[in-house]
């Protein structure tokens, strides 16, 4: 009788989750789907909705509402690869067999989830929308956007970004029965379609063999298997982070290319600019924003001035963060040689100041004739590694350093 009473139970809660349920039918081949946008279940008609397939990579809870960020891709061609998406009462959050799951231990252990959600969402990058159910996953996975600079004869070597953690990886992915195969306009394709330079969205585990290089298994690749446009390698470029925007113009400061190219520019983006992410999906210039990290590739030929000034032949926008920070740089016995201690907005508060390792690819950008050597006094903006330490003030490594203004540094005794 308990178990009769259970299963009655369990059928009632998946019976509440039907909508997405039916949408589980996006992840069978495209042979199988039945052509219309409806499926049917037990006479009944049971609309699709869209869903992403990922990790939750951020989470909002304040005044405004709760609000959590899903990175991963889309269930179908046509869904987003990232949502930022409102949790609300009516929101169901269940494992795979119907239990309840709280939102935090999901967050906690960095479960891999599939996210259903109102078609309603904005135009915006990343779109927002409405969170219908959250399903957890039983396996967990990672992904990497990247360019496939090997053939193998099993699979491919990959170099690029991890999207969850924002570090630099490469890696050796197999491919086996199961892995699923897809350009970037959803269409299915074979291992002999991949050619090296095209760039991939690969996901891949849960085991990985910390070999040299790692290596692991694809689940699911998307290939972005149009290269023709791709800039040559003797194409100069910067890799670094938009830091204004204005008009049609934006301003970019990182590191210049191996082929060339210089550490802060201010670049012309017109119709004839190709701008795309790092799977190669199309973007739109109004997709481009300030504290985004780019690769912009330009013609050899720049105006040669203070800072450079060209046209952008290619954006590609990086999925990696590199957070910001705004202050003052001071005087302080906890920063030693090789430190600069910053009070970050320039307040008397001392719990968000931040010590920068400033090392040896440590970009500087000085005011016009200024000095690339920190002093205190300076007021600058930074752009730092993701990874800080825990100590108070934390100490992170300095990727970007611009001096905005050096008229009141303090002259060394």
């Amino acid at each position: 009788m308990k178990k009769m009473n259970k299963a009655i139970a369990t059928a009632s809660l998946l019976a509440m989750t039907a909508i997405p349920v039916a949408a589980f039918a996006q992840d069978v081949p495209q042979a199988t789907k039945i052509p219309d946008s409806t499926l049917v279940q037990s006479q009944t008609q049971v609309k699709v909705v869209p869903g992403t397939l990922g990790q939750i990579t951020d989470f909002v809870n304040d005044q405004t509402g709760k609000f959590i960020t899903v990175k991963g891709r889309g269930l179908a061609p046509a869904d987003q690869s990232e949502m930022i998406l409102a949790i609300t009462k009516d929101t169901k959050i269940v494992d795979a067999k119907g239990n309840k799951v709280a939102l935090k231990t999901i967050i906690d252990e960095q479960k891999a989830i599939k996210a259903f959600y109102s078609p309603n969402i904005t135009k915006s990058m990343p779109a927002r929308g409405t969170a219908l159910t959250l399903v957890v996953q039983d396996q967990m996975f990672t992904a990497m956007d990247g360019t496939v600079t090997e053939i193998r004869e099993n699979g491919i070597f990959v170099q690029g970004t991890n999207i969850y953690s924002g570090h630099e990886d490469s890696i050796v992915l197999h491919f086996a029965d199961k892995t699923q195969l897809i350009d970037q306009n959803g269409k299915a394709i074979t291992t002999t379609d991949i050619q090296k330079g095209m760039t991939v969205r690969a996901f891949y585990g849960p085991a990985v063999m910390m070999s040299l290089p790692a290596q692991s298994t694809a689940n699911y690749v998307v290939v972005n298997t149009d290269i023709t446009e791709t800039p040559s390698k003797e194409a100069p470029g910067t890799n670094g982070v938009i830091t204004n925007i204005s008009e049609d113009k934006i301003t970019v400061v990182g590191h210049p290319l191996e082929q060339g190219g210089t550490n802060y520019i201010f670049l012309r983006v017109d119709e004839e600019t190709q701008i795309v992410d790092e799977t190669g999906k199309a973007l739109t210039k109004g997709e481009l924003k300030a504290d985004q990290r780019v690769i912009a590739y330009y013609p050899e030929i720049m105006i040669m001035i203070y800072p450079a000034q060209s046209r952008a032949d290619k954006i590609v926008v990086q999925s990696a963060e590199t957070p910001k920070i705004e202050g003052t740089v001071q005087g302080s016995d906890f920063a030693t040689e090789g430190q600069v201690y910053v009070n970050v907005g320039s307040d008397a508060s001392k719990d968000n100041d931040v010590i920068l390792n400033i090392v040896e690819d440590t970009v500087i950008i000085p005011t016009l004739d200024g000095d690339t050597t920190l002093r205190a006094g300076m007021k600058i903006v930074a752009y730092h590694s993701p990874m800080m330490t825990r100590s108070l003030p934390g100490i992170t490594n300095a990727e970007f350093v611009i001096v905005t203004d050096d008229q009141d540094v303090v002259t060394p005794r």
